[in-house]
């Protein structure tokens, strides 16, 4: 129980508060900006995964087949091009819209 109570009353290691206010100060800001550049990234990757799906090619097509005794029809399909299927329609330095009342 004396050494709880001698650690507890120790100042020998104490930091003083400004010093502590300081260090937390540019942790945070660190951790802001680093979260900010994180986030940007993700918004990116993301974009391009969109952009990979969003260009695959979805058309195929094959021809009839015609004999003696029978026929098979051909088929097609098509894949038009989707709104906002592109690469590079994020913009994340756009400024903020104001709500509708």
């Amino acid at each position: 129980m004396n050494i709880a109570h001698a650690l507890y009353h120790d100042e020998a290691g104490f930091i003083v508060s400004a010093e502590l206010v300081l260090i937390s100060t540019i942790c945070v800001v660190g951790l802001v900006v680093g979260l900010s550049e994180v986030a940007w990234g993700v918004n990116e990757e993301l974009e391009d995964v969109g952009s990979a799906f969003g260009s695959v090619n979805q058309s195929f097509a094959y021809r009839g087949a015609a004999g003696c005794k029978g026929a098979v029809a051909g088929s097609y399909f098509g894949d038009e091009y989707d709104y906002c299927d592109s690469q590079w329609n994020l913009a994340c330095d756009s400024q903020p819209t104001a709500e509708s009342y």
